[in-house]
C-alpha cells in the first residue's frame, strides 16, 4: 500500500508532500524515482510528511506503478510479438486488472532488433493472452494501457487470442501480423471473451491514412516504405471487414491507430472507451483523496520536453493538483521546456539532473543519487514557500 512516513494512508498528517514522478526512461523507474526523491526530501528535512505516489500513463512502466499502490502482480508465459514465448505481467486488484500491452507485445520483447520481417509479421497475441489470464482469473474489468508496441496488426491477434478467428477466402485462418490481414475475408467472433475494456492512452491517430497506425507508428518498429504499404492495405482490408459486419466505421475515431491499431480493435470489438492514461491511472491510485491537505506535489518523467505536453504523466499530474490548488513542481533528468511554459500547464518550478551534472551519460548511470541532491535543493529552495502557503 501506499505509505505516509511508514504509516497507513489513514494515518497521514495535514501538510504532507506527494512525490509522483513517472520512470526515467532507461534509468530508473517510476518506484525508484519516488523512493530516491523522498530520501532526500528527508536527508534535507526529515520532519516533513512523504507520500510516493509512483505514477504512469498506461505504456511502459504501468504494471510497476500499480504494483507499487498495492495491486498483486500476476505473471504468466504469453506468445512474444513474434511468435517467442515470454514472461509477462499484469496488476490485479479485486476484478480489476491492468494490462500494460508493452508487457507482451513491446519493442522490448522483440529477441532481436526490429527488421522489415518483424513489422510485417509482429503480432499483440499476447496482450490477449494476458487479458484472457485476468478474465479466467477473475477480472471483470479491464484497463489497457497502449504504447511501445512492436505490432502493426490492428488488434488482430488480440482479438485471436480472445476466442476470434480471422480467415482468408478459403475459411482458412490468418497467419500473424499486420500484413496477412491483406488476405482478410471474414471474421468469425463465436467464441470471442468479452470483457469492459478502457483503453488507457493519449494517442489521437486514425487507423489509416498518413496519421494512420502504418504511416506514423510503423518506421519506428523497422518497416521501410514497401512495408509501410503493405501494412496499410491489411489495416484498410481489416477497417472494411470491420465495417461490413458490424455495420459501424471506428476507423476514424481518435485513438484507433493507437499501438499499430490495437486502439480499433478494442473499440470496435470490445466495446471500449479511449481515455487519457494519467487520468485512469490516477483515478486507480485515489490521488485526489491523497491531494487533501497536501502542500506541495513532486511530480517528473526522464526528459521534459515537447511530448511532457501532450497528455503524459506530469502534466496530469499537474492538473489534478491544481484542482485541489496544490502545487507543483517537477524534476526530470533533462528539460526543454521554459518555465513559462511549464507553468501555463500548472508546474511552478521545474529542476534537472543536467542542472547539477551536465553529462548525459553520467546523469543516466547515476540518477539515483543525483536525484537525492535534487530533492535535497527543492526542499531547501521550495519548501519554505510552500508552508507559508498552506498555513
Amino acid at each position: 500500500m501506499i505509505q505516509v512516513r511508514g504509516d497507513s494512508r489513514s494515518g497521514w498528517h495535514r501538510g504532507h508532500v506527494i512525490v509522483a514522478p513517472d520512470k526515467f526512461k532507461g534509468s530508473l523507474t517510476a518506484g525508484q524515482v519516488a523512493a530516491h526523491l523522498a530520501a532526500g526530501l528527508r536527508r534535507a528535512r526529515p520532519d516533513i510528511p512523504i507520500v510516493k505516489v509512483p505514477v504512469a500513463d498506461g505504456g511502459d512502466g504501468t504494471v510497476d506503478a500499480m504494483v507499487d499502490a498495492g495491486y498483486a502482480r500476476m505473471q504468466t508465459g504469453v506468445t512474444g510479438p513474434v511468435g517467442n514465448t515470454v514472461a509477462a505481467s499484469f496488476a490485479m486488484r479485486g476484478e480489476t486488472a491492468v494490462v500494460e500491452l508493452a508487457e507482451a507485445s513491446g519493442l522490448r520483447r522483440l529477441p532481436d532488433r526490429p527488421t522489415p520481417g518483424t513489422a510485417l509479421e509482429a503480432t499483440s497475441a499476447g496482450t490477449g493472452d494476458l487479458i484472457r489470464t485476468a478474465v479466467l482469473g477473475g477480472a471483470r474489468k479491464i484497463i489497457l494501457g497502449l504504447g511501445g508496441s512492436a505490432c502493426t496488426d490492428g488488434g488482430s491477434g488480440l482479438l485471436t487470442a480472445l476466442g476470434a478467428r480471422l480467415l482468408d477466402a478459403d475459411d482458412q485462418p490468418l497467419p500473424p501480423g499486420g500484413a496477412a490481414l491483406r488476405n482478410l475475408e471474414r471474421i468469425d467472433l463465436t467464441g470471442l471473451i468479452r470483457v469492459p475494456v478502457t483503453v488507457a492512452s493519449d494517442v489521437d491517430n486514425p487507423l489509416l491514412g498518413p496519421r494512420g497506425a502504418a504511416h506514423v507508428y510503423a518506421p519506428q518498429k523497422g518497416a521501410g516504405p514497401d512495408e509501410v504499404e503493405a501494412l496499410e492495405q491489411g489495416l484498410a482490408r481489416f477497417a472494411e471487414i470491420s465495417r461490413r459486419d458490424l455495420g459501424t466505421d471506428l476507423s476514424e475515431r481518435p485513438g484507433a491507430g493507437a499501438a499499430g491499431g490495437v486502439g480499433f480493435a478494442a473499440l470496435a470489438y470490445l466495446g471500449a472507451q479511449i481515455r487519457p492514461g494519467i487520468e485512469i491511472i490516477l483515478e486507480q491510485l485515489d490521488f485526489d483523496t491523497l491531494l487533501g491537505g497536501a502542500r506541495m506535489v513532486i511530480t517528473g518523467e526522464g526528459a521534459l520536453d515537447r511530448q511532457t505536453l501532450h497528455g503524459k504523466a506530469p502534466i496530469g499530474v499537474a492538473r489534478a493538483a491544481a484542482r485541489a490548488e496544490v502545487p507543483v513542481v517537477a524534476a526530470s533528468g533533462r528539460r526543454t521546456l521554459t518555465l513559462t511554459m511549464l507553468r501555463r500547464f500548472g508546474i511552478e518550478d521545474a529542476y534537472a539532473l543536467t542542472d547539477i551534472e551536465p553529462d548525459p551519460e553520467l546523469c543516466m548511470s547515476n540518477a539515483g543519487p543525483l536525484l537525492e541532491q535534487l530533492a535535497v535543493h527543492i526542499a531547501e529552495t521550495r519548501f519554505d514557500r510552500e508552508v507559508s502557503r498552506n498555513r
